[in-house]
């Protein structure tokens, strides 16, 4: 039952009753029932604001959940990426280098992965650094393990093939030891025997009698067989493959032909004293890669410890070479 409402009438000095017609009634309800759903606003505000509502405080769960499963993700890909590297370098510096192979260019292992922003999709999100940190790691090791699978493949081939390539690699001296009469010079600077002046000598000289047989020291194809080789007068070099080549110099005549393959131990010609040359010698070089590199590191299948020791010693004589 409503409440009955009086005013006081100053003029008849009474008590009226309130009577409120139509509109004010509906005015006052409107008024009410819009003060009710302010403060109906103000309070589901801030209980949204400060209170979590059990859906969202599961949605946080899950979020908290996930963020910390990226960030032990992050730690077993760091030390994916440690193992990685371990095998990388066991690549470059131990297998590869058994198998007389080249190292895998580092430009080659940690070349990028392609592509203007493969992240875009990732971006504007709250976790985003910590998302796209992950996908990028993830796409790196993913690159770099394809980069050394493919180097496995080839070590692993290299090693099926290890007897041809070591029958190809140059092991032997030129010249056999019961016809050597002396080792004259070897890989340093030298005096020219002809212009007196000291030049870098780059290759070993094998002194014998002219005619002596020259022996190809490791398996090859002849490359050239020629006179002409600035001073090397008749020549011969072959391609053992693997990066190697061997040169013999100042023959008096050779007994192969360019394209002919070779076995270690052949006779490809006989000493001479052709080209720049001052004696019955034969130049022997070892080329690497284009350079030339010291021959006395390559007689370890000819030679006694001790023969190979005496080798190393003469072979390190300031003395005048023959070329």
């Amino acid at each position: 039952m409503s409440k009955v409402k009086f005013r006081f009438n100053t003029k008849s000095l009474t008590y009226e009753k309130i009577e409120l017609n139509i509109w004010q009634k509906l005015v006052k309800g409107l008024s009410f029932l819009a003060t009710g759903m302010v403060f109906a606003v103000i309070i589901i505000t801030a209980a949204y604001t400060f209170f979590d509502s059990p859906k969202e405080k599961q949605l946080k769960r899950e979020i908290s959940y996930l963020q910390l499963q990226l960030e032990l993700m992050n730690g077993k890909l760091d030390k994916a990426s440690a193992v990685l590297t371990e095998l990388q370098q066991r690549d470059d510096n131990i297998y590869r280098v058994i198998f007389e192979a080249e190292p895998i260019a580092s430009d080659i292992r940690n070349s990028g992965i392609g592509g203007v922003n493969r992240y875009a999709e990732l971006e504007g999100y709250e976790q985003s650094d910590l998302v796209i940190a992950t996908a990028k790691k993830l796409d790196n090791l993913s690159k770099q393990l394809v980069v050394q699978s493919k180097s496995f493949d080839e070590v692993v081939g290299l090693a099926k093939n290890k007897n041809i390539m070591l029958a190809s690699i140059p092991a032997i001296q030129p010249v056999s030891n019961k016809d050597l009469t002396r080792i004259a010079s070897g890989f340093n600077y030298r005096i020219h025997p002809i212009y007196k002046i000291m030049h870098f000598h780059s290759g070993m000289d094998f002194t014998a009698q002219t005619g002596t047989e020259i022996y190809a020291t490791g398996d090859g194809t002849i490359e050239k067989a020629s006179n002409e080789g600035n001073g090397y007068g008749i020549h011969v070099v072959i391609n053992h493959g693997y990066g190697y080549q061997t040169l013999y110099g100042h023959m008096s005549r050779v007994k192969v032909t360019p394209g002919q393959k070779i076995k270690r131990g052949e006779v490809i010609g006989y000493v001479g004293n052709t080209g720049t040359s001052s004696g019955p010698h034969v130049h022997y070089e070892v080329i690497k890669n284009g350079e030339k590199i010291n021959p006395v590191n390559f007689f370890y299948s000819d030679l006694s410890p001790a023969e190979y020791e005496k080798v190393i010693e003469l072979s390190s004589r300031a003395n005048q070479s023959f070329d």
